[in-house]
């Protein structure tokens, strides 16, 4: 899928996660775990996340509940 507009279609982890309604920590550990794609930018390796991917698994957070 083309990834349009990068700088409005990605999150970073505090946005991920107020979206998602868990703690940041919880984010990285759910990116570390592969359960969150992200990707890393910048010179400190910041983790990014598409607002499509947190979207789609509070999708199936929902259908599995």
């Amino acid at each position: 899928m083309e990834r349009k507009n990068q700088s409005n279609s990605t999150l970073t982890v505090t946005e991920a996660a107020r979206l998602l309604h868990i703690h940041v920590n919880t984010v990285r550990r759910w990116s570390n775990l592969g359960i969150i794609k992200s990707y890393r930018i910048g010179p400190r390796l910041d983790r990014r996340f598409w607002k499509e991917d947190i979207t789609a698994l509070l999708v199936e957070l929902k259908i599995n509940r």
